[in-house]
């Protein structure tokens, strides 16, 4: 039986569904060895479209992050479709955003999709995305212990051009997986919240970098923030500075040397953020990518700046 199990239940309605159904008029087995690359010690967060080829069906679950027409028009074979971040944070004391910690929702919700810990998870999103959804995914997924998590190098694009098959229309239900409670593992170490960041204000090692647009970082609250500015000391990198014009990440040596010139350099303390850890998320995979130690704050400026009692430059 055919039917939607993941955002598209709620983002797709039925007259949605029936353009997909007119247009899908005009537009009318993945397997082999385990990629090296992909085994043990030697796993990286960023794969190709061969690698992800190579894997089984079995050993990984595909996470389709782009907006679910465009899933729907063509997706890699088996990929679920999870568009909707704001389905995996929570708001509290008004301030949206913060990455939800209920371990029986979380599990609830990824068992639907397939996931256990045996698995292989691989991320791939729309490179048009002006927040990169992708990215807080993959944080996401870090962050709830899954630790063979990756990006997917080009995403469907790559996947596309490659000639490997191609799936239109809605998802067939993935096999519940037998995630428990007890195998979610917190990584506490990739976070940043309020209180962590105002407690280490001012040490030598912590670099804060603020990844929203630089009129954001001076001050402007495009999204509803209380309060305008950025946090004190905070460096600003646009998180597309990270990224190549058609959305693809530039070369490890490109990226190196960029930051080099900020001064930000390996043995620092990261922390990121932006407006809702979105885009933050995105820069904390490439300083993941790149061997840093980071953090990504969750609540981010929405958060901060709620808080009076914090101070705040702009």
């Amino acid at each position: 039986m055919k039917h939607d199990i993941t955002s598209l239940n709620r983002i797709l309605s039925s007259k949605m569904k029936a353009l997909f159904l007119g247009v899908s008029i005009l537009f009318f087995g993945l397997a082999g060895t385990s990629s090296p690359a992909l085994s043990g010690s030697d796993f990286e967060p960023f794969i190709t479209v061969q690698q992800l080829q190579s894997l089984p069906p079995d050993q990984r679950v595909v996470i389709d992050t782009r907006p679910g027409w465009k899933y729907l028009l063509g997706h890699i074979p088996d990929a679920v479709n999870l568009s909707d971040w704001m389905e995996f944070s929570t708001r509290i004391g008004g301030v949206p955003g913060l990455i939800n910690q209920d371990k029986n929702f979380i599990v609830e919700k990824l068992s639907a999709l397939g996931i256990d810990r045996q698995k292989t998870i691989v991320v791939y999103g729309d490179p048009t995305d002006k927040w990169r959804t992708d990215g807080r995914f993959f944080w996401m997924f870090e962050f709830y212990g899954f630790t063979r998590t990756a990006l997917l190098k080009g995403g469907f694009q790559h996947w596309e051009r490659a000639g490997f098959p191609i799936h239109r229309g809605f998802a067939t239900d993935p096999k519940t997986s037998s995630l428990k409670v007890s195998e979610l593992h917190f990584n506490r170490d990739i976070l940043a919240d309020q209180q962590w960041i105002a407690a280490n204000l001012g040490a030598k090692d912590l670099v804060l970098i603020d990844n929203r647009e630089k009129h954001e970082y001076e001050g402007a609250t495009p999204y509803g923030s209380t309060r305008g500015g950025h946090i004190p000391g905070a460096r600003h990198i646009d998180w597309r500075d990270f990224f190549k014009s058609d959305g693809t990440l530039k070369s490890r040596e490109k990226l190196g040397s960029f930051l080099k010139s900020r001064d930000i350099r390996p043995g620092q303390h990261i922390v990121v953020y932006c407006t809702g850890g979105v885009r933050s998320a995105m820069a904390y995979f490439v300083f993941r990518y790149l061997g840093y130690t980071v953090r990504n704050y969750d609540g981010s400026w929405w958060d901060w700046s709620h808080n009076p009692t914090l101070p705040i430059e702009s």
